[in-house]
């Protein structure tokens, strides 16, 4: 379990220095990897309404607007940089359903446990293993997720890390989490002409070996994909290995 050495730069994406900087320069929203809209049917087929949300790094996205006007009630957001969380707190004054904190997501510990029914992470654990002692962030981070999350809650992790780098570091027995992978193309992904392989629906989970891997045999039509791991925290050791849930497009 190592730092992403391959998808990282020299920048330090888990330093609040840095963020706080690029918040300063950029003007605008920035949503990472996927809009609320291609990322809904999991939402809404994972995440109840009237849960309790946890969105981690929320930076200064526009998901959880979207998550606002689709029915969600109660979002908290909260991230590493002050500059963001002020300015997400004047953006969105006037709407009570988005709070926002500044919160180092390895300490959490402001939130009592069980405290959400859900945590939604676009890219802050990425983020992590770009930093320095990455390893140790992670675990750090994703320690607070499960001990934040009710019996049942999901944590929503979309990221571009695939199995071989990700489970290693989801999989510990002491979260006890039942975890489904989905796999859906970057945004403004074509098949190529002419491709004989039968098209794949991204609304169906992956399977995975024995030791949370993809097999060997598939075959990702988009090397650039991103992964979606739904992780659901389970009150029962015994229940851990439930069949996964099907998406269909009644969620769309």
């Amino acid at each position: 379990m190592y730092r992403d050495v391959s998808s990282c730069n020299t920048y330090d994406y888990g330093d609040a220095v840095y963020w706080d900087a690029r918040y300063l320069q950029e003007a605008g929203s920035f949503d990472w990897y996927q809009r609320y809209a291609a990322l809904r049917p999991f939402v809404r087929k994972f995440i109840s309404t009237s849960a309790s949300i946890l969105m981690v790094g929320c930076g200064n996205a526009v998901m959880s607007e979207d998550m606002i006007k689709d029915g969600y009630e109660d979002i908290m957001n909260i991230d590493i940089s002050s500059v963001a969380i002020d300015i997400m707190r004047r953006k969105y004054q006037f709407i009570p359903q988005l709070k926002y904190m500044q919160m180092d997501v390895k300490d959490m510990s402001f939130f009592p446990d069980e405290k959400f029914g859900a945590v939604v992470d676009k890219g802050t654990l990425d983020s992590l293993m770009c930093g320095t002692d990455a390893p140790i962030s992670a675990a750090q981070m994703l320690g607070e997720v499960s001990r934040l999350l009710k019996p049942g809650g999901v944590y929503l992790l979309i990221t571009y890390g695939d199995p071989k780098v990700r489970m290693p570091h989801l999989m510990r027995s002491s979260y006890n989490w039942k975890i489904t992978l989905f796999i859906i193309p970057r945004p403004g992904f074509e098949r190529p002409e002419g491709c004989s392989t039968p098209e794949k629906s991204y609304l169906e989970p992956v399977p995975l070996t024995d030791k949370g891997l993809l097999s060997p045999s598939f075959i990702m039509e988009d090397p650039d994909s991103h992964f979606i791991y739904v992780c659901q925290k389970m009150d029962d050791p015994n229940l851990n290995n439930a069949a996964p849930y099907p998406l269909n497009t009644n969620v769309l």
